[in-house]
């Protein structure tokens, strides 16, 4: 069928009908290949006594890989300690579950030093962001429990 028969359009904010659909498709097509049901979550938190959260550490496992997605800690308890212990307790975690690299994307004001005092390497950095801003592919290699 000729493109000519097709409309096509570009949309400035993504339209959840849009989202829901690529999704569904996306995850379709993607299971025909690979073993997605595998994918399992990692999480670590640090809550202080009252039980607020103060930090936290989230990813997913897949095989002999980890992928840190996010980590965030409160700005009153930064330099404390709190994100090394969560990105320790992560990184332990993923080790019990047979993982072998750890990956994760970061960009230059995310505190990337974090990540190479841990042993990450940068794999590679991609520049063009505004005010000098880089986004670093980290990946560490880990050893067998």
């Amino acid at each position: 069928m000729p493109h000519d028969d097709f409309r096509f359009a570009v949309h400035d904010t993504v339209p959840p009908e849009l989202a829901a659909i690529v999704d569904a498709g996306l995850d379709r097509s993607n299971s025909l290949f690979a073993p997605l049901g595998d994918v399992e979550p990692l999480a670590c938190s640090s809550q202080l006594p009252d039980g607020r959260t103060i930090g936290g550490a989230i990813g997913r496992t897949w095989g002999t890989c980890c992928e840190l997605q996010q980590i965030w800690v409160d700005p009153e308890f930064r330099r404390t300690g709190v994100a090394r212990r969560l990105l320790g307790d992560f990184e332990a975690k993923a080790k019990l579950r047979g993982c072998r690299t750890l990956y994760l994307e970061t960009f230059s004001f995310q505190c990337p030093n974090l990540y190479l005092d841990h042993g990450y390497e940068i794999a590679l950095t991609i520049k063009g962001f505004p005010n000098g801003v880089e986004k670093h592919i980290m990946t560490l290699t880990l050893r067998p429990a």
